[in-house]
C-alpha cells in the first residue's frame, strides 16, 4: 500500500480551554480521504509549565468524543519523547492537539510519478500566515507603485 506523506501540526489552546469543537472541521477532511489522521494526542502545561498527556481516546471526557469517529485509522506513532519535546514548546497554562497525519490525496500523484519513472526532489510546507503577509507586502507596493 503506497503512503503519503506524513505531516504533524499542534494547534494550541490558551487557557487550556479546548472544547473538541474543532473536529468538525477536521471529520471533513478525514471523511472526503483528503487526510488520515495518524495519531492525535492532547498535551497540556498548567501554570507552572508542568506537562501533562491527555489520551485523546478517553470517550467519557466529553471534550473527546467528537474525535471518537476519526480515530479509526490512528497507529500512535508519535513517542512520549515527540509529545514532551512539543510540550516544552507550549506556554505555561496553555494546552496543545497534536495531529499527525497523512495525506491521502498525494497517494496517487505518488504512483503515478513512479510509474513515469519520476521522483520528488523537494517539498516544503508554506505556512499561510506567510503567504498572506507577502500578499500584503506586494499589494502595498503595487498600491506606491
Amino acid at each position: 500500500m503506497t503512503l503519503g506523506p506524513l505531516e504533524y501540526l499542534v494547534v494550541g489552546f490558551q487557557g487550556n480551554n479546548f472544547d473538541g469543537s474543532i473536529s468538525r472541521e477536521i471529520a471533513k477532511v478525514v471523511e472526503q480521504k483528503i487526510i488520515s489522521l495518524v495519531d492525535v494526542v492532547m498535551i497540556a502545561r498548567d501554570g507552572s509549565g508542568n506537562a501533562v498527556i491527555v489520551e485523546i481516546d478517553n470517550k467519557n471526557d466529553p471534550r473527546f468524543a467528537s474525535f471518537a469517529s476519526l480515530l479509526g485509522d490512528t497507529k500512535g506513532l508519535l513517542t512520549e519523547d515527540d509529545v514532551l519535546g512539543i510540550a516544552e514548546s507550549l506556554p505555561d497554562n496553555t494546552s496543545g492537539l497534536i495531529m499527525l497525519f497523512e495525506h491521502r490525496w498525494a497517494v496517487d500523484i505518488k504512483d503515478a510519478m513512479a510509474a513515469a519513472g519520476g521522483f520528488l526532489v523537494a517539498r516544503e510546507v508554506i505556512p499561510p500566515e506567510v503567504v498572506e503577509e507577502v500578499s500584503a507586502e506586494l499589494d502595498e507596493a503595487m498600491a506606491g507603485a
